[in-house]
């Protein structure tokens, strides 16, 4: 897609304002391919490196992409974009299995724990962490073998992701991630101006050889899924762990993992927390208990974890007390302890009947934990365009992708089991159609 949106501007700094006009108020949408340096350079009447200059400050703000012989164009889901620029469209009355987030339905109620809650007053100076909050999660965290020497809380995973990478990281460096890898990640590097570097997985997470190899790129930090990995599902096993473990040991990097399903995974957390100087354990609240709580626990060494809260304390200073006593009061109440107990196992057989389905369909997919399932295609367009037209929205995979083949994500969440062969049919014949041989 060429754009037609006129780009102004005689500075670097004017003419990538344009462009981020352009994109806010959706003239520009994602995938729209700038003009060539020389051509926009001729266009406005300036030298080819004032736009040089002006797209390399598009692409550290993740506005941008270069994409080689492809040109520049607009990420597909650019920082400066209004949400509604960049969600994936859903027609009326299609299937939504694109939207990656837990069913409503199994989230616990927050009635019974707000009905009995007591909100203390709390003054600007008091501990960030309530005392009650970082026993709790200091135990929850220790019992899967996560150091908690410093610990601290922060506004959802990615949150907690960002403030660590800020610790580290600096616009130009090389940071490992998953690939694929979680979009918002992908997304958060691109808005930090770092390149990502990717590194293969399977089941079981991470390949060593992968992790040795971004080491040897010059990645400064690294950032793994230790469950429930999206898009993919893995799950960092405790044999892989340990060939991790002698991979990442001696080298002078910050290690994040990001334990973003929790309680809801399913499976045993093999941490490899403490096997760099500098490390993160991120545990989201979010997944299990609701979105709308926007905190995660953050167990790191003691120079990252006080880093981040030094910085927090200059912006936000603290997640609010009355969430943390609400979360506080979650931990501590068994009623709720089994609804989420049920959320996982009715994720599971979600998930699990898909991947039965799609597998009897003959069609390869990987989603061993977590709410969503990996189906890698030929043509990601195609086959997300029949699937659409046949009812059923999906994610592309290129949101997700750093060097990977292509595929989709489907997210099986609040996919009913009755309903999976459907749609497992639905996606044979979306991938065979594209695979059929031509005549």
């Amino acid at each position: 897609m060429t754009t037609q949106y006129r780009i102004t501007g005689r500075r670097a700094e004017e003419i990538s304002a344009a462009v981020e006009n352009g994109v806010r108020e959706g003239e520009l949408p994602p995938g729209s391919v700038l003009p060539p340096v020389r051509q926009l350079a001729s266009d406005l009447g300036v030298a080819p490196t004032t736009v040089a200059a002006a797209y390399s400050i598009l692409r550290r703000r993740g506005v941008v992409e270069t994409a080689g012989r492809r040109g520049t164009r607009i990420r597909p889901r650019p920082a400066t974009a209004p949400r509604s620029a960049v969600a994936i469209a859903v027609p009326s009355g299609a299937r939504d299995l694109a939207h990656g987030e837990p069913d409503p339905a199994l989230l616990p109620s927050l009635a019974p724990v707000l009905s009995r809650l007591v909100p203390e007053p709390y003054g600007y100076a008091d501990d960030t962490v309530l005392p009650a909050v970082r026993s709790l999660a200091a135990g929850r965290l220790e019992s899967d073998g996560v150091p908690t020497e410093a610990l601290t809380l922060c506004h959802g995973a990615l949150d907690a992701i960002e403030r660590c990478l800020s610790t580290r990281v600096r616009p130009g460096d090389r940071v490992a991630v998953e690939d694929p890898a979680w979009a918002n990640l992908l997304d958060l590097l691109a808005a930090l101006g770092v390149e990502p570097v990717g590194m293969a997985v399977d089941g079981d997470g991470p390949l060593p050889s992968a992790v040795d190899s971004a080491i040897r790129r010059g990645a400064t930090a690294m950032v793994v899924t230790s469950r429930a990995q999206n898009p993919t599902g893995g799950a960092i096993s405790g044999a892989r762990a340990a060939e991790l473990r002698d991979v990442l040991s001696g080298h002078d990097l910050l290690l994040i993992e990001d334990d973003h399903a929790a309680e809801l995974a399913g499976v045993p957390l093999a941490t490899l927390a403490g096997v760099t100087p500098y490390w993160a354990v991120v545990r989201s609240v979010s997944k299990p208990y609701g979105p709308d709580l926007r905190c995660a626990l953050l167990a790191g060494d003691p120079t990252t974890v006080a880093r981040v809260d030094g910085r927090r304390r200059l912006g936000p200073g603290w997640v609010s007390r009355l969430t943390q006593q609400i979360v506080a009061e979650l931990w501590k109440d068994v009623a709720v302890d089994a609804v989420i107990a049920r959320a996982a196992s009715v994720y599971d057989a979600r998930r699990g009947a898909l991947l039965d389905a799609l597998r009897d369909c003959g069609v390869p997919a990987t989603g061993r934990t977590g709410l969503n399932v990996w189906v890698p295609v030929t043509d990601e367009t195609a086959a997300v365009t029949a699937l659409r037209d046949g009812g059923i929205v999906v994610a592309p995979g290129s949101r997700y992708r750093v060097n990977s083949g292509p595929g989709i994500r489907i997210t099986a969440s609040t996919l009913p089991e009755a309903d999976a062969p459907v749609v497992a049919a639905a996606v044979s014949s979306a991938v065979a159609a594209r695979m059929a041989p031509h005549r």
